[in-house]
Protein backbone atom coordinates (compact mmCIF):
# COMPACT_ATOMS: atom_id res chain seq x y z
CA UNK A 1 0.00 0.00 0.00
CA UNK A 2 1.26 3.45 -0.94
CA UNK A 3 -0.08 6.72 0.37
CA UNK A 4 0.61 9.92 -1.51
CA UNK A 5 0.39 13.48 -0.26
CA UNK A 6 0.82 16.42 -2.62
CA UNK A 7 1.86 19.93 -1.64
CA UNK A 8 3.12 23.12 -3.23
CA UNK A 9 0.07 24.31 -5.10
CA UNK A 10 -1.13 27.88 -4.99
CA UNK A 11 -1.86 31.06 -6.91
CA UNK A 12 0.76 32.41 -9.29
CA UNK A 13 0.84 34.95 -12.10
CA UNK A 14 1.33 33.89 -15.68
CA UNK A 15 5.01 33.42 -16.40
CA UNK A 16 5.74 32.42 -12.83
CA UNK A 17 6.90 29.15 -11.34
CA UNK A 18 5.75 26.61 -8.78
CA UNK A 19 7.21 23.37 -7.52
CA UNK A 20 4.85 20.60 -6.53
CA UNK A 21 5.94 17.84 -4.19
CA UNK A 22 4.46 14.40 -3.61
CA UNK A 23 5.54 12.51 -0.51
CA UNK A 24 5.01 8.76 -0.59
CA UNK A 25 4.83 6.24 2.17
CA UNK A 26 6.26 2.75 1.86
CA UNK A 27 9.70 1.21 1.58
CA UNK A 28 9.61 0.36 -2.13
CA UNK A 29 9.18 3.86 -3.52
CA UNK A 30 12.14 3.51 -5.88
CA UNK A 31 10.47 0.62 -7.70
CA UNK A 32 7.35 2.59 -8.56
CA UNK A 33 6.65 4.58 -11.66
CA UNK A 34 5.44 8.01 -10.57
CA UNK A 35 3.32 10.46 -12.48
CA UNK A 36 1.49 13.74 -12.35
CA UNK A 37 -1.94 14.24 -13.84
CA UNK A 38 -4.14 17.30 -13.76
CA UNK A 39 -7.81 18.10 -14.03
CA UNK A 40 -9.07 21.52 -14.99
CA UNK A 41 -12.60 22.64 -14.09
CA UNK A 42 -15.12 20.99 -16.35
CA UNK A 43 -12.51 18.85 -18.08
CA UNK A 44 -11.27 15.29 -17.83
CA UNK A 45 -8.12 14.43 -15.98
CA UNK A 46 -5.07 14.44 -18.25
CA UNK A 47 -1.51 13.21 -18.16
CA UNK A 48 1.20 15.75 -17.37
CA UNK A 49 4.46 13.90 -16.71
CA UNK A 50 5.83 10.56 -15.54
CA UNK A 51 9.14 9.24 -14.30
CA UNK A 52 10.46 5.72 -13.99
CA UNK A 53 13.62 4.66 -15.79
CA UNK A 54 13.04 7.74 -17.99
CA UNK A 55 10.96 10.90 -17.90
CA UNK A 56 7.96 11.59 -20.10
CA UNK A 57 5.93 14.72 -20.70
CA UNK A 58 2.71 15.79 -22.29
CA UNK A 59 3.31 17.98 -25.32
CA UNK A 60 1.53 20.86 -23.62
CA UNK A 61 4.14 21.06 -20.84
CA UNK A 62 7.30 19.89 -22.58
CA UNK A 63 10.10 22.39 -22.12
CA UNK A 64 8.32 24.13 -19.24
CA UNK A 65 7.80 21.39 -16.64
CA UNK A 66 10.37 19.03 -15.15
CA UNK A 67 9.58 15.90 -13.19
CA UNK A 68 12.18 14.49 -10.80
CA UNK A 69 12.37 12.14 -7.85
CA UNK A 70 14.42 11.73 -4.72
CA UNK A 71 14.23 8.08 -3.73
CA UNK A 72 16.00 8.77 -0.43
CA UNK A 73 13.16 11.09 0.53
CA UNK A 74 10.36 9.08 -1.10
CA UNK A 75 9.35 12.20 -2.95
CA UNK A 76 8.58 13.14 -6.52
CA UNK A 77 8.60 16.73 -7.73
CA UNK A 78 7.09 18.71 -10.56
CA UNK A 79 8.91 21.94 -11.31
CA UNK A 80 6.58 24.15 -13.32
CA UNK A 81 8.04 27.18 -15.10
CA UNK A 82 6.57 29.69 -17.55
CA UNK A 83 3.12 28.93 -16.22
CA UNK A 84 0.10 29.79 -18.32
CA UNK A 85 -3.54 30.34 -17.34
CA UNK A 86 -4.37 27.08 -19.10
CA UNK A 87 -2.20 25.25 -16.57
CA UNK A 88 -4.82 26.04 -13.95
CA UNK A 89 -6.03 22.71 -12.54
CA UNK A 90 -5.97 20.31 -9.64
CA UNK A 91 -2.73 18.35 -9.86
CA UNK A 92 -2.63 14.73 -8.76
CA UNK A 93 0.30 12.51 -7.97
CA UNK A 94 0.06 8.84 -8.88
CA UNK A 95 2.14 5.70 -8.30
CA UNK A 96 2.15 2.49 -10.29
CA UNK A 97 4.10 -0.74 -10.21
CA UNK A 98 4.59 -1.07 -13.98
CA UNK A 99 8.02 0.52 -13.99
CA UNK A 100 8.79 -0.17 -17.66
CA UNK A 101 5.32 0.31 -19.06
CA UNK A 102 4.92 2.20 -22.30
CA UNK A 103 1.44 3.22 -21.16
CA UNK A 104 2.76 5.74 -18.64
CA UNK A 105 0.17 8.29 -19.84
CA UNK A 106 -2.82 6.14 -18.94
CA UNK A 107 -4.58 6.60 -15.62
CA UNK A 108 -5.21 2.88 -15.20
CA UNK A 109 -1.45 2.26 -15.05
CA UNK A 110 -1.45 3.81 -11.59
CA UNK A 111 -3.01 2.12 -8.58
CA UNK A 112 -2.34 4.81 -6.02
CA UNK A 113 -3.42 8.43 -6.10
CA UNK A 114 -3.07 11.48 -3.92
CA UNK A 115 -5.84 13.90 -3.04
CA UNK A 116 -4.54 16.62 -5.30
CA UNK A 117 -3.23 20.14 -4.94
CA UNK A 118 -4.74 23.17 -6.63
CA UNK A 119 -2.76 25.36 -9.01
CA UNK A 120 -4.22 28.62 -10.23
CA UNK A 121 -2.44 30.76 -12.80
CA UNK A 122 -3.75 34.28 -13.22
CA UNK A 123 -3.39 36.24 -16.43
Amino acid sequence: QVQLVESGGGLVQAGGSLRLSCAASGRTFSSYAMAWFRQAPGKEREFVAAISWSAYYADSVKGRFTISRDNAKNTVYLQMNSLKPEDTADYFCAAGSSYYSRNYYRENEYAYWGQGTQVTVSS
